[in-house]
């Protein structure tokens, strides 16, 4: 039996394909017009609005249309909050869609929970500018996934430039060295970590300043 709502969205992507974004849209908006409450249409909608077409508001109004029908969509709780965490104005929505989104992903599958705590902390550092909350959230993401490396990459650049906590730094820099060992700005910055703020036998110095890091 046919699915008009997937058939829909298949010749929108082939529309997409054949380079004519526009005719994806019309298309999809002529199904949404006599099947307003479906949400593949909507959310491949707000997908060609936002990135085929460069109309972000309207992709933003498409998915808002979703979680207003249906607040725990995780589909569309995913796509809001990565089309709209760059923007300063949306920062205290999305920072709300974030730990909603976090509560809806179960733990037991990890490497999911992970993923979605990583993109927290990503966007608390750079948004929100909550460094402490950004590292509970690190924490988080490399306790659930402990064998990615991006995960303790990525808190390793937080500890030393915005937490300036080297002990912790290098515990996250020998993990990534550990599970990816030809990382070579993991092991610039270590060795540089190393050089500048432990001594020879290992320990943290009490004076010095570490002057660059490069992720």
């Amino acid at each position: 039996m046919s699915d008009p709502a997937y058939e829909a969205v298949c010749k929108a992507r082939r529309q997409v394909d054949g380079g004519n974004p526009e005719g994806a849209a019309e298309t999809l908006r002529t199904y949404l017009s006599s099947d307003p409450d479906a949400v593949s249409p909507r959310l491949e909608l707000a997908r060609v609005l936002v990135y085929k077409l460069d109309r972000r508001a309207e992709g933003i109004e498409q998915l808002e249309i979703i979680l207003t029908a249906d607040p725990d969509n995780v589909d569309a709780l995913k796509a809001s909050t990565t089309v709209r965490m760059t923007d300063k104005k949306y920062r205290h929505e999305v920072d709300a869609d974030y730990l909603h989104l976090i509560e809806l992903t179960p733990e037991k599958d990890r490497a999911e929970y992970a993923k979605v705590c990583a993109a927290y902390a990503v966007f608390l550092r750079k948004q929100m500018v909550d460094f402490p909350k950004a590292a509970e959230y690190y924490e988080k993401a490399v306790a659930a996934d402990p064998g990615a490396y991006e995960y303790h990459q990525d808190y390793a650049v937080l500890l030393l430039h915005d937490l300036k906590d080297y002990v912790k730094a290098k515990r996250e820099l020998e993990e990534v060295l550990r599970l990816k060992p030809n990382s070579l700005s993991a092991r610039k910055n270590y060795d540089l970590l190393m050089k500048t703020k432990f001594d020879e036998d290992g320990n943290l110095k009490k004076k010095g300043f570490l002057s660059r890091f490069r992720h």
